[in-house]
């Protein structure tokens, strides 16, 4: 998908969905049921716009679990839906995940190493449902890559610009207020300069688990190295 750019054009805005949207929403809801199904032991979480429910055609089905536990498990739990399977880390000060994917829409993440409350967050920023809510047709508040704040209403959603009202929106979301001026701080940048790059982003090899993939990098990164002493993992 290509990358969206920040938006600051309205104060507040409201968007009534067509019926389209609402069956894009229904089929991306129904495609990541059953995947989180699958991974009912997991506590699976769905995020992003399918999560908030401003979905277009293209939009991905981002599903995370919010603990460490075993890739071996996990793959388990997907066998025969595995396509790709990648660790990914965004800065050295960042999370290890792992990254299953399905299709090109459709990913599974998961923490390589124990994640802290505020990388949890990262999650509830952007808007997250656990399993019951995606049965109960929920939908929640969220921040879309665009910097805007999206308020589900029965007809589609309000729209609010993030910046300028950052504590408002950390009160909405349930997050600090830490994470809003981090993420509002990180897209402006990515809007103006460009995204920088990705510290890891590497490709497990079919044979080899997550596990030993995550060990071969911290053997050669004292970045990862670090980490993996400071939090777990392999």
């Amino acid at each position: 998908m290509a990358r969206e750019k920040v938006v600051r054009i309205w104060d507040e805005r409201e968007v009534i969905y067509p019926p389209r949207r609402w069956r894009y929403l229904r089929e991306k809801r129904e495609k990541a049921l059953e995947i989180m199904e699958r991974l009912s032991h997991f506590d699976p979480q769905l995020y992003g716009s399918v999560a908030r429910g401003d979905v277009r055609r293209d939009s991905d089905i981002d599903i995370f679990i919010p603990y460490r536990v075993s890739s071996y498990l996990i793959e388990l739990a997907l066998e025969g839906l595995v396509s790709r399977r990648k660790i990914v880390m965004a800065t050295p000060w960042h999370l290890i995940k792992g990254i299953i994917e399905i299709d090109e829409e459709t990913t599974v993440t998961f923490p390589l190493i124990d994640p802290t409350d505020r990388e949890l967050e990262f999650y509830r920023w952007g808007g997250m449902i656990d399993i019951w809510g995606v049965k109960t047709e929920e939908r929640v508040p969220g921040v879309s890559k665009k910097l805007i704040l999206i308020v589900p209403t029965e007809r589609g959603h309000i729209e609010r610009e993030v910046v300028g009202r950052e504590s408002e929106v950390a009160k909405i979301l349930g997050v600090g207020i830490d994470i809003v001026t981090e993420r509002v701080h990180v897209l402006m940048r990515r809007d103006s300069i460009g995204r920088t790059g990705i510290y890891i982003n590497e490709e497990v090899p079919d044979w080899m688990s997550f596990e030993e993939a995550l060990k071969l990098i911290a053997d050669r990164d004292p970045n990862v190295r670090r980490k993996v002493r400071e939090r777990g993992g392999v």
